[in-house]
């Protein structure tokens, strides 16, 4: 067979079924995409009259307006663009993917700089509208001198239609008549929502109105309205346009930081968030190179629970609303955050709805993520007091982020910080510089860092600490345990519950190998009386602490007291809680030989005659230990308030 070259060719018999079917997710897209049109097609015009191409009106305001009709099933898009003639109709409509837009650039390559800000870019936008409609029309008049113009028609099919138009005035009108079961888009709600969705910052003024509203008021209005003079002799001007465009074309994001004040900042943030409460704070982003990327990300106050926060990162192109929490451009960890991004050099797909380059994605995300992380270093170093007010409203996005991102944890992690027993907030290395006297192992190959998870339950242990001289960092929020095993695994700090294996700081000196022994023959007897009370099997240890104050306490391993808070933190998942349900939960009593009390049971626990004395205080100090520990069931406060009472007759 000869070789042979051709053309593909489109059949748009076939091609509008896929239009419809498989290019757009969503129906409410060609809203968009008709207004990116319109918009386009003014701002092309606006470049034609600022190179000196075309001429208008220095006082000449550019608008898209978006009729509807209920009654007749009709949404008009009309714009005062560079409109178009016949034959560009033809090129440009009846040439599927044939972007005008594109060919608009390349006519004027040498005269319009990189940024610019046309939208449209794969010519098929204009074909969204045949989702919603029956027939489609265009009535258009180029701004050229002395052209006509022209109207397309088409009803879905292969075949279309070109007569004269009706416009009078430069531009675009689109006339989509709405097939039955879209006509929900010429209700006044749905429109209106829709609009402010895609179109909220669109670069021209947009305004929507009720075609039957806009035509009785042009009947009661006479054609010319001059100067008049009132019965008290002012003059009254020409009255003005009240219309308010329900978009704002010229957004926060555009302008240089330096020129926007606060008010500025948050009346954006309460607008576009609908929030009532202020901001913590905001990062302007900027850049122009390597990549055109400009936003604002605002930082809520956020709560503890990572399950209930709700971020919204809008991203837009050219300022056209994308989608919420793109993850390929906004790291996942940021989509805790709230505010909006612009970037004109987005590598879209022909809908708009996804990216087509992961590599270019993965530079804007990197950028994002240190502009982050020099903001949080900043706050940090020029404002410490500033920072620490409000570091427990951030803590979670920052931990989040951490464990999300090692690079952002690289850059932070000096600028991380953690509560302390002592009421005040320290970074890691402000805590392991105070207390790192205290907190080594011995054969641990590093730092230990004590922490409380659960303040209520482990007040007894936080008091030992503060009487010693010791503190501990606070990380009782659910996602600190995850936080704790991400530094962990960076190696050189190991953490250690404040209730877990007692520190070596809170013990008097190292036991000799003679009271080592006469702990052990004491120990023996005591499991006996302490292993008949309950299910519960207790390892038993006799230490003397440094403090008298405490007769007895719970210890447990660290991995026990993890997987309690675990259990605890997920106790909604049952999944989760099944996974660690059968592991067992290893608990030590210790009896603190520096306490009156026990010295007194030590004494008494050989004697025969005092093994009932002995069995009492011995249950009672294993209560006063769960006390201290957790919350009893009735039944055991009610034997403790029982055994108390005993206990007191026997004083008396």
């Amino acid at each position: 067979m000869a070789k042979e070259k051709g053309n593909l060719s489109i059949n748009s018999e076939n091609f509008l079924p896929i239009i419809k079917k498989w290019l757009y997710t969503d129906k409410d897209i060609f809203i968009r995409e008709l207004v990116s049109n319109a918009c386009d097609a003014v701002n092309k015009f606006k470049k034609l009259v600022s190179l000196g191409e075309a001429e208008a009106p220095e006082d000449e305001k550019y608008e898209v307006n978006i009729y509807y009709n209920a009654e007749k099933r009709t949404l008009k898009f009309c714009d005062n663009g560079i409109g178009m003639t016949a034959d560009e109709i033809k090129k440009y409509i009846t040439q599927i993917a044939f972007s005008g837009a594109t060919d608009f650039l390349s006519q004027f390559k040498d005269k319009i700089s990189e940024e610019n800000d046309i939208i449209g870019h794969f010519g098929l936008g204009f074909y969204s509208a045949f989702m919603v409609s029956d027939k489609v029309e265009i009535d258009s008049l180029s701004y050229q001198k002395g052209a006509k113009a022209a109207k397309w028609i088409c009803e879905g099919g292969i075949d279309y239609e070109m007569d004269e138009g009706e416009r009078t005035e430069r531009g675009t009108t689109i006339t989509l008549y709405l097939n039955e079961d879209e006509k929900e888009f010429v209700d006044e709600g749905l429109l209106y929502s829709t609009l402010r969705k895609y179109c909220a910052f669109m670069p021209v003024e947009i305004y929507m109105e009720d075609e039957n509203e806009v035509k009785e008021e042009e009947e009661e209005t006479p054609d010319v309205i001059d100067a008049t003079t009132t019965e008290d002799g002012e003059n009254t001007e020409e009255k003005e346009d009240e219309r308010v465009p329900l978009n704002n074309p010229k957004p926060l994001w555009l302008e240089q930081p330096k020129d926007c004040t606060d008010e500025q900042y948050i009346e954006f943030y309460k607008d576009v968030f609908n929030e009532v409460k202020e901001p913590l704070f905001w990062i302007h982003l900027n850049m122009d190179y390597p990549f055109r990327l400009k936003g604002i990300l605002y930082f809520p106050r956020l709560v503890n629970d990572i399950e209930v926060v709700q971020g919204q990162v809008k991203l837009y192109s050219n300022q056209v609303f994308i989608a919420d929490n793109v993850k390929e451009v906004v790291p996942d960890f940021l989509l805790l955050l709230k505010g909006v991004i612009d970037c004109p050099d987005l590598p879209l797909n022909v809908s708009r709805s996804a990216l087509q380059n992961d590599g270019y994605a993965k530079k804007m995300s990197a950028y994002i993520t240190k502009k982050v992380a020099d903001k949080l270093n900043k706050l940090f170093k020029d404002d410490r007091e500033g920072y620490e007010n409000f570091f427990d409203d951030i803590s979670l996005f920052v931990k989040y982020g951490c464990i999300r991102e090692p690079k952002f944890f690289e850059k932070v992690k000096d600028s991380v910080l953690f509560n302390t027993t002592e009421g005040d907030k320290k970074t890691m290395m402000e805590y392991l510089d105070k207390n790192n006297a205290i907190n080594q192992i011995e054969g641990l190959n590093a730092s230990v860092v004590y922490y409380v998870s659960n303040k209520e339950q482990q007040v007894q242990y936080i008091n030992l600490f503060k009487e010693q001289g010791m503190e501990a960092l606070m990380l009782t929020t659910p996602i600190d345990i995850s936080f704790m095993s991400y530094i962990e695994q960076q190696g050189g700090i190991r953490f250690r519950s404040i209730d877990s294996n007692l520190a070596d700081a809170l013990k008097k000196d190292e036991k000799s190998e003679e009271e080592k022994a006469s702990d052990e023959k004491v120990l023996g007897f005591l499991k006996k009386i302490f292993d008949g009370f309950s299910e519960k099997v207790y390892d038993i240890k006799l230490e003397a602490l440094k403090t008298d104050s405490v007769s007895s306490m719970i210890t447990l391993d660290e991995e026990s007291r993890r997987i309690t808070d675990i259990i605890k933190t997920y106790k909604h998942q049952p999944n989760v809680v099944a996974a660690f349900k059968d592991i067992p939960i290893k608990e030590t009593l210790v009896l603190n030989k520096n306490n009156s009390l026990v010295k007194k049971l030590l004494e008494i626990q050989g004697d025969v005659e005092k093994v009932d004395d002995t069995k009492l205080v011995c249950r009672h100090l294993l209560d006063l230990a769960l006390l201290g520990y957790k919350q009893l069931t009735p039944e055991e406060m009610g034997e403790f308030i029982q055994r108390s009472n005993k206990i007191l007759e026997k004083l008396l």
